[in-house]
């Protein structure tokens, strides 16, 4: 199955983007090679660009909070595994604990770094970090292996928490719903969305299936249209009928 998920809330929308590019960034700063390690360092990029366009500490520090409280009243349930509610405590207190120690704006170190600004700099122009336009980091992508992954995690390093927040956050919206089995007819499924409340929608796809989910939603309705998959760009929709999974996530 192929899990697609789309995002009714733009704050949920900002939280898929960044754990997308904390997964992408701390997965190739693991490697070896420095194109891999100059991809992680795009990918870090990328995460101060989206995370300072809101004020995501202090959302993730409310939304944390507020599922503590949330997850203490169910403290003495007998449906309830106490021993798995208390390590997940323990890990919102340790996430809790880790963004209020973060200093000031998220990525400051970076900003503050002369030389990985004038590296950003010029990643917005294509083909903009030749060596002959940055010498100084072509040094660097071909300095030892072990020196340019400790670099990395120097720079990734203070933003991990906010990881953590949006991975705990995710993965409690993720666990939110109940799925349900649909059906598409001739490619097309529609839903009035009276009374439901989602943040998020998570469909599941067979792989043999050579369709993509084309989403669209609101208050009101929510509409897939399944697409043939074409490298071409031509849109035309599956036919016959199909089944999926779809799940309403709110938190």
């Amino acid at each position: 199955m192929i899990t697609y998920e789309y995002p009714l809330h733009e704050r949920i929308r900002t939280l898929l983007r960044l754990e997308d590019l904390f997964d992408r960034s701390l997965y190739f700063a693991a490697r070896q090679e420095s194109l891999e390690h100059h991809v992680s360092l795009i990918s870090l990029f990328e995460i101060l660009e989206v995370a300072s366009r809101a004020d995501l500490k202090s959302d993730l520090l409310q939304e944390l909070e507020r599922q503590r409280q949330a997850l203490e009243s169910l403290r003495g349930n007998p449906v309830i595994a106490e021993d798995a509610l208390a390590e997940f405590l323990r890990d919102i207190d340790a996430t809790t604990r880790g963004l209020l120690e973060m200093p000031g704006k998220i990525g400051q170190h970076l900003r503050d770094n002369d030389w990985l600004m004038s590296i950003k700099q010029r990643t917005s122009i294509p083909g903009g970090v030749c060596e002959f336009d940055l010498p100084s980091y072509h040094y660097w992508l071909h300095m030892d292996v072990a020196v340019r992954r400790h670099g990395l995690m120097e720079w990734l390093s203070p933003m991990l928490p906010i990881r953590d927040g949006i991975g705990i956050v995710l993965r409690l919206l993720r666990e939110s719903g109940k799925t349900t089995r649909q059906a598409a007819y001739g490619g097309v499924y529609q839903q009035m969305m009276t009374g439901r409340v989602a943040q998020m929608l998570r469909l599941k796809v067979s792989r043999e299936l050579p369709c993509v989910p084309e989403i669209s939603a609101n208050k009101y309705a929510l509409n897939i249209r399944f697409i043939a998959f074409s490298d071409s760009g031509r849109t035309k929709i599956c036919e016959g009928d199909l089944e999926f999974e779809l799940t309403f996530c709110s938190l």
